[in-house]
């Protein structure tokens, strides 16, 4: 990825502090959507990685994951996956509990959402304490799934998420576009 990505990516993100709490610096990425160029840019990057990393479902984390996994699975020619919140997919689901940086939830994937084999790439907006990622890496091996990579928009470098997922990772590589 070129530091002329990260660039116009970042350029699009705003900060807006105190939201979902006070002391929460959230990282609004509305105006990236709202941007087809760097839009665009962001989804032919997603896409490409997971071409190169032979992935053949790409899940979306609820949910500003839906909207970047979706047409990055699309361009790349494999399947989507979106992983929700508890209660929000029907059927029967595998569901993880975990921790985020400003509390807890649960997230839930369709027991049939993978094939024995699958190659899986999990895409996400932020990277911070790791916690859904972590969650969602555990749905996709019990799933019998095979973990292609992890590709994010952002990372808090300061919230040690990539630290945490380093042991559950294996061989596969996690990238982000920019690093706060």
């Amino acid at each position: 990825m070129s530091d002329t990505l990260a660039e116009l990516l970042a350029a699009k993100i705003r900060d807006v502090p105190d939201y979902p709490k006070p002391g929460v610096v959230f990282k609004d990425i509305a105006p990236l959507l709202g941007d087809a160029e760097a839009l665009a840019a962001l989804v032919d990057h997603l896409a490409a990685r997971a071409k190169a990393l032979g992935a053949t479902k790409v899940v979306g984390l609820e949910a500003r994951g839906f909207i970047l996994a979706a047409p990055a699975a699309y361009s790349a020619g494999a399947g989507f996956v979106p992983v929700r919140k508890a209660g929000k997919l029907p059927g029967d689901c595998h569901r993880q509990a975990y921790d985020l940086e400003y509390g807890s939830a649960v997230i839930e994937v369709q027991i049939d959402a993978f094939a024995p084999g699958e190659r899986v790439l999990v895409v996400d907006d932020v990277l911070a304490t790791g916690g859904t990622v972590e969650a969602a890496l555990d749905l996709i091996r019990r799933g019998g799934a095979e973990l292609a990579g992890v590709e994010v928009l952002m990372e808090l470098s300061f919230l040690g998420g990539r630290a945490r997922l380093a042991p559950l990772l294996g061989q596969a590589p996690l990238e982000t576009v920019i690093t706060v």
